[in-house]
C-alpha cells in the first residue's frame, strides 16, 4: 500500500495534468478576449492611415482627435448621458425596488412582468418604439430624449439588481426601526439603503456600462447632430478614421483605471477602518446615499462648464448661429469644419449617414438640416419630390466660376439651380498589378470578375446600384435601362459571379484589404482607389472601355432648412481654395475646384490615374433615379447575396 505522503503526491501530480489544459484554454480566452484591444491600443500610434500595417510610430491620430469637434462633442455626449443617466435611473430603480418590496403581491408581480419586458425585448423594438413615441407627441429629438431614453432603459437593470438583495432582508426591519423611533425616511436611508448598498452600486455600474455603450436605442432616439461616440464610429461609412483608435483607448485607459480604483480603494478603505474608525471613511458608511446625488450633481456642472463653451461673445458675420449639415461620414478634411468655424464664428453640428436611403428617410420624416451632401441620383429624387429649395447663385457666382465644367449642369440638375458639387469621380477596378494581366482587362472589362483564373481573389461592392452597374455594363446595355429583361440578365450575371467565383462582398474593407494587396481585383469608388494606390506602387486602377459610373455629390439646402443664409455661407466657403485643398487632400476623391485638382494631380496624387475622372467619354453615364427600378434591384441584390452566403 502506499503511504499518504505518496498518494498526495499522486494526486498533485494529476491534478497537475488536469490543470494544464485548462490554463491553456484560459489564456486562449483571455487572448480572444483582449487582443483586438491590444491590436487597437498599437494601432492608435500607427504613422499611416492604415488600420492593418503598421508604419511607425506617431501621435498624429491623437492630435486629430483634439482637434476634431465632432469627435470630442461625441465624447462628451456619451460620458455626461451615461453619468446622468446612471444617476437618476439608479435612484429611481433603487426607490422602486424598494417600495415594491413593500407592495402587496399582485402589485410586485405587475411591476416585475413590466420590468422584465425592455430587457426580454429585442432592443430595436425598444428604440422604434421610444422613437414612435417622440414623434407622435412631437418631440424634437436631440439631447433631451437621448437621455430620456437612457434613462428608461437602465432603470430596469437597476431594479434587476437590487431585488434579490430586497429579499434577502428581514421583511420587519423597516416596522423594527419605525417602533424604535425612527421616520420613514430615516430609515429609507439609514437602515435600508445601507444593507443593499453593494447591490446599489452593482445596479449603478451596469446601468453605466449599457449607457456608455449603447447604440441601437441612441441611434433612433437624437437628432439635431447630437450623437455619441458609438453613432458616430457607425456613421463613419467612407472610411474608419484611425482617431477613433486613440479615443478607443483613451476610453480604455479610463475603464482600466476604474477597475483597478474599484479594487484598490475598497482595501484601502477597509485598512483606514481599521486604523481609525473614527475617519471619513466612517461617515462614508453612515452616508451613503450621498454619493449618487453628489454624482449627478457633478455631471451637470460638468455639462454646465461644457456648455458655456460657445457662449463668448464674437464680432464675427455669423456669431453664435448653429448650422446642421447632413453628410457621409469621413467625408471632410481635417480643418475643413474648424476653419469654417473660425472663419464666421458660427458653430457646425455635423452629422452623418451611411447611405443616401438613410439619409432620405430623415429627410423625408421632417428632419430639418440646412446643408445635405447626397449623390445625384438623390439629389434628382429630392428635386421630383420638391424636397429642396433653389439656390441663391447670385451668392454663389464667384465659388461656381471656380468649378471645373464637368460637374456642373448634369442632367439630374440643368443649371444647378440647386446643388453645388462637393466631390466627383468614377467607379472602377482596382488590380494588383503583380496578378492581374492588364491584358485580360482590355479584353474582358467588367467581364473579368466571371474569369476563372481569379476565381477567389475578387471583391464585389456591397452596393445594390454599383453592382447592378457593372453586370448591365459589362453585357453592354445602360446602367439607367428601366428594360426589364435586361436587368433580369444582369441579375443572373451577378448569380452566376457569385456562384462560380467565390467574392468577397465588402464595402470600405476593400480599401485597406487592397492596399495590402489580399484580392486581386475589387469593385471601387475612384476616391478609395486613389488612396490604395498611394499606399502600394503594385496597384492600378483601370475603367473599362464599356463605360462606367461618373458620379457627383453636391451640396443642397432642403426646404425645411433653418438657417438658409449660412448655408449659402457655407457652400461658397467649400468650393474656396483652401477647404476644397483639404477635403480632398485628406479624403482622396477628386475635388471641383479646377486649380485644387490640377495641383493634387501633380503633387499628392501624381501618376494615379484614379484622381483625375475620365471625361467627356460617351459611354459613361451619371445614374438616374427611377423608383420602380430601384425596388426591383434591390430585391435582386438581396436574392444575389443571399446566394453568395450560400456558396460560401
Amino acid at each position: 500500500m502506499k503511504s499518504p505522503e505518496q498518494n498526495r503526491a499522486a494526486a498533485n501530480r494529476n491534478g497537475g495534468r488536469t490543470r494544464i489544459p485548462a490554463n491553456i484554454l484560459m489564456a486562449l480566452t483571455l487572448l480572444f478576449f483582449y487582443l483586438p484591444i491590444v491590436f487597437m491600443v498599437v494601432f492608435s500610434f500607427n504613422s499611416s492611415k492604415s488600420l492593418t500595417s503598421f508604419t511607425g510610430f506617431s501621435l498624429r491620430w491623437y492630435e486629430t482627435m483634439l482637434k476634431s469637434h465632432g469627435m470630442m462633442e461625441s465624447l462628451y455626449v456619451t460620458i455626461i448621458v451615461a453619468l446622468v443617466a446612471t444617476a437618476i435611473s439608479t435612484m429611481v430603480g433603487t426607490i422602486t425596488a424598494i417600495g415594491m418590496s413593500y407592495s402587496r403581491k399582485l402589485v410586485r408581480q405587475y411591476i416585475t412582468q413590466v420590468n422584465d419586458l425592455p430587457m426580454m425585448n429585442p432592443e430595436i423594438v425598444t428604440a422604434i418604439g421610444l422613437m414612435l413615441l417622440f414623434i407622435t407627441f412631437n418631440v424634437e429629438r436631440g439631447f433631451v430624449t437621448l437621455l430620456l431614453a437612457h434613462i428608461a432603459f437602465c432603470i430596469p437593470y437597476v431594479m434587476l439588481s437590487v431585488t434579490p438583495r430586497l429579499r434577502q432582508l428581514d421583511p420587519n426591519l423597516a416596522d423594527a426601526a419605525m417602533d424604535l423611533g425612527a421616520t420613514p425616511w430615516q430609515t429609507l436611508t439609514k437602515v435600508i439603503v445601507p444593507q443593499i448598498w453593494p447591490a446599489i452600486v452593482s445596479g449603478a455600474l451596469v446601468a453605466f456600462t449599457m449607457s456608455f455603450d449603447d447604440f441601437i436605442i441612441s441611434y433612433f432616439t437624437t437628432g439635431q447632430g447630437v450623437k455619441n461616440l458609438s453613432i458616430m464610429v457607425y456613421t463613419m461609412s467612407k472610411r474608419v478614421n484611425p482617431s477613433i483608435n486613440a479615443i478607443s483607448t483613451l476610453v480604455v485607459l479610463f475603464i482600466t483605471l476604474g477597475v483597478v480604483l474599484m479594487n484598490v480603494v475598497p482595501w484601502l478603505r477597509e485598512k483606514l477602518h481599521r486604523n481609525n474608525p473614527a475617519s471619513l471613511e466612517g461617515e462614508f458608511r453612515k452616508h451613503p446615499r450621498k454619493w449618487p446625488w453628489t454624482l449627478l450633481a457633478a455631471a451637470v456642472v460638468i455639462a454646465a462648464v461644457f456648455g458655456l463653451r460657445g457662449g463668448l461673445v464674437s464680432d464675427k458675420p455669423f456669431a453664435g448661429q448653429t448650422l446642421h449639415i447632413y453628410l457621409p461620414g469621413e467625408y471632410v478634411g481635417e480643418n475643413y469644419i474648424s476653419g469654417f468655424e473660425e472663419l464666421t464664428g458660427a458653430t457646425v453640428v455635423a452629422d452623418n449617414f451611411d447611405s443616401n436611403e438613410q439619409m432620405y428617410i430623415k429627410v423625408a420624416n421632417g428632419d430639418s438640416y440646412d446643408v445635405l451632401i447626397p449623390s445625384d441620383y438623390m439629389i434628382e429624387r429630392l428635386i421630383q419630390e420638391d424636397r429642396l429649395q433653389k439656390l441663391d447663385k447670385t451668392k454663389l457666382e464667384t465659388a461656381m466660376s471656380l468649378l471645373v465644367d464637368e460637374t456642373l449642369n448634369l442632367n439630374y440638375d440643368p443649371g444647378n439651380e440647386y446643388s453645388v458639387p462637393y466631390f466627383w469621380g468614377t467607379v472602377g477596378i482596382v488590380y494588383d498589378k503583380t496578378k492581374v494581366s492588364e491584358q485580360d482587362l482590355e479584353k474582358e472589362g467588367f467581364g473579368i470578375f466571371l474569369d476563372p483564373k481569379y476565381k477567389g481573389q475578387i471583391y464585389l461592392y456591397d452596393s445594390e446600384r454599383d453592382s447592378f452597374m457593372m453586370a448591365l455594363k459589362a453585357l453592354g446595355y445602360s446602367m439607367n435601362t428601366k428594360d426589364e429583361n435586361q436587368i433580369n440578365e444582369a441579375y443572373n450575371w451577378l448569380l452566376e459571379c457569385v456562384r462560380t467565383m467565390d467574392p468577397e462582398i465588402v464595402t470600405d474593407e476593400i480599401i485597406d484589404n487592397m492596399a495590402q494587396s489580399r484580392k486581386a481585383l475589387g469593385l471601387i469608388y475612384s476616391g478609395d482607389a486613389a488612396y490604395v494606390m498611394s499606399e502600394n506602387e503594385n496597384m492600378g486602377y483601370y475603367l473599362p472601355k464599356e463605360g462606367s459610373n461618373l458620379w457627383c455629390d453636391a451640396m443642397v439646402i432642403p426646404k425645411n432648412a433653418r438657417n438658409v443664409e449660412l448655408a449659402t455661407a457655407f457652400i461658397e466657403y467649400t468650393c474656396q481654395y483652401e477647404a476644397a485643398y483639404d477635403n480632398s487632400s485628406y479624403v482622396g476623391y477628386t475635388s471641383p475646384n479646377q486649380e485644387v485638382m490640377d495641383e493634387l494631380a501633380e503633387s499628392d496624387f501624381a501618376g494615379i490615374n484614379a484622381y483625375i475622372p475620365r471625361t467627356g467619354y460617351g459611354k459613361d453615364e451619371v445614374f438616374e433615379f427611377d423608383e420602380n427600378v430601384r425596388k426591383i434591384i434591390a430585391d435582386q441584390f438581396a436574392r444575389v447575396k443571399i446566394a453568395a452566403s450560400n456558396a460560401g
